[in-house]
């Protein structure tokens, strides 16, 4: 079974003031360099075959420091970066909600040119790494889409709040991609009862 750990990048300051960032390309502030951090050392218990990662900084260096710890090949797909949300981009959603109420942002991309961009790198990383362990670094756009996508939208896309550094495991197993599990939070130690893990 093609197995994926698909990790949400890194908290930046954008996502900390809610501002819709898509592809315009945003650091990782100090909370978001932490969270990965955290990811990397626990991950670090796990055997894993490679790092691919969106080739956006937030979620590059996200990637690049979870893999301090596990020294993978380190491969960058432009299928996994983020949505372009056109006029949207850089707005509040306060801003984003007054300006277009019905939530269709001129010039952004075609949400089935955007899904279709998503399920051909999942096609690409079965083909080149079948029956492996992936870590694939990507963003809250990407993953809600490939959540929705593969649950025929019960979770995902305008459903699910995904998690800066949160985890969501999928496989590809007899013919089929299928969800194991989704926003898995216990590593961070904002939301662990534990602390630190």
């Amino acid at each position: 079974m093609t197995s994926i750990c698909i990790v949400r990048h890194g908290e930046t300051d954008w996502n900390a003031a809610g501002r819709l960032q898509g592809t315009t390309d945003i650091h990782l502030n100090k909370t978001g360099v932490a969270q990965a951090q955290e990811c990397g050392q626990f991950l670090s218990s796990g055997n894993w075959d490679v790092m691919i990662t969106s080739p956006l900084q937030r979620a590059r260096k996200t990637a690049e420091i979870i893999n301090e710890d596990l020294y993978l090949p380190f491969v960058v797909m432009e299928e996994f970066s983020e949505r372009y949300f056109g006029d949207a981009e850089g707005m509040t959603k306060e801003d984003r909600v007054a300006a277009f109420p019905d939530k269709k942002y001129p010039n952004q991309e075609i949400e089935e040119t955007f899904h279709r961009r998503i399920m051909n790198g999942l096609q690409k990383i079965n083909h080149h790494y079948g029956d492996q362990k992936i870590l694939l670094v990507a963003h809250g756009a990407v993953i809600g889409a490939i959540l929705s996508i593969l649950s025929n939208g019960e979770i995902g896309s305008r459903k699910t709040r995904l998690i800066n550094a949160g985890m969501s495991h999928i496989g590809f197993t007899e013919g089929r991609w299928c969800i194991r599990e989704y926003n898995q939070v216990t590593h961070l130690s904002q939301y662990s009862e534990k602390g630190r893990v």
